[in-house]
């Protein structure tokens, strides 16, 4: 039998100041909603988004906590911060990426490398769990929420913590 996920991430944001990765999660253990901040650090404009997606899903201190977060879902938040940092607003940020997430009915997926392939289908998997966007947080950016398999029945939680010493 698979070991039950301790930490059940349930929303997932990204912060420009100072540049961190947000993580809302449930502690099965305990049955609390908790928030983790992962900072950021050396990541520049000209930083590789999906090598920095991949360090930190891989990283010892965080990695529990990100097994319910899709690689492709970290890369996108990095994409945010590194348009930020190269001086887009986030309005041309999230433009760019859905451009770039826009797969062209047209295209002859025959033609197209591995990876290219690979990139299309994981698009067309996120284009399939695309969900609804909230921007009642002024404080967060916007996300990418997903709401993550495991809690298809519930609602997904907003980023109401239940008491505000956990954060």
């Amino acid at each position: 039998a698979g070991a039950v996920m301790t930490y059940v991430a349930k929303k997932c944001g990204i912060c420009f100041q100072p540049p961190s990765i947000i993580l809302i999660y449930k502690d099965n253990s305990e049955d609390k909603t908790r928030q983790r901040i992962m900072p950021v650090r050396n990541f520049s404009r000209f930083s590789d988004c999906s090598l920095a997606a991949e360090q930190l899903k891989n990283n010892p201190r965080h990695k529990a906590y990100l097994e319910g977060v899709s690689l492709h879902q970290l890369q996108k938040l990095y994409s945010l911060l590194k348009g930020h940092l190269g001086g887009e607003s986030l309005a041309e940020s999230l433009e760019k990426f859905q451009q770039e997430e826009t797969i062209d009915p047209e295209e002859d997926m025959n033609k197209l490398d591995d990876t290219e392939l690979a990139k299309r289908k994981s698009i067309m998997d996120e284009l399939f769990k695309k969900n609804r966007k909230k921007k009642e947080d002024p404080d967060f950016v916007y996300d990418i929420e997903v709401d993550f398999p495991q809690d298809g029945q519930l609602e997904s939680c907003g980023w109401d913590v239940e008491s505000g010493d956990e954060i």
